[in-house]
């Protein structure tokens, strides 16, 4: 017979940038009790992702914003979909590039993660909101 816990937790971000949710995520499998098995993490918005990069040389993630940036332009002449400002079509972009949800192993009742990865909610508008991340453990 299969094991499974389901929860749903809320961030709240500060505006444009990447904020590691690891501890909340090992907290549901720690609740779960599940020792090993698959971890899944799905944020339920349209301008905003998950990623997993280094968690430890906030260096990362200010490169990581730069990188994006060029990649993806605000307030762009060709949008059409400007409702909310000049960050809100730039910001679903980001979120299609990126991921709306990510599947990692549980190893001894914690994610698998290498030494220096964590997982991050990556806020692509610029004023702070409040992000909900639902989860899934299974064994």
């Amino acid at each position: 017979m299969s094991l499974a816990f389901q929860d749903k937790f809320s961030v709240q971000t500060s505006g444009r940038g990447l904020l590691e949710i690891t501890p909340h995520l090992n907290s549901a499998i720690r609740t779960s009790g599940i020792k090993a098995g698959t971890m899944h993490a799905f944020i339920q918005h349209t301008s905003a992702s998950l990623v997993v990069t280094e968690n430890v040389d906030p260096s990362v993630l200010e490169d990581m914003e730069t990188i994006m940036s060029k990649v993806v332009i605000d307030a762009h002449n060709d949008y059409t979909h400007t409702a909310e400002g000049g960050d809100d079509m730039a910001a679903h972009a980001r979120s299609a590039l990126t991921h709306s949800d990510l599947t990692i192993p549980i190893m001894h009742g914690r994610l698998a993660l290498g030494t220096w990865q964590g997982i991050f909610v990556w806020e692509h508008r610029y004023r702070p909101h409040e992000r909900s991340v639902v989860v899934t453990i299974r064994d």
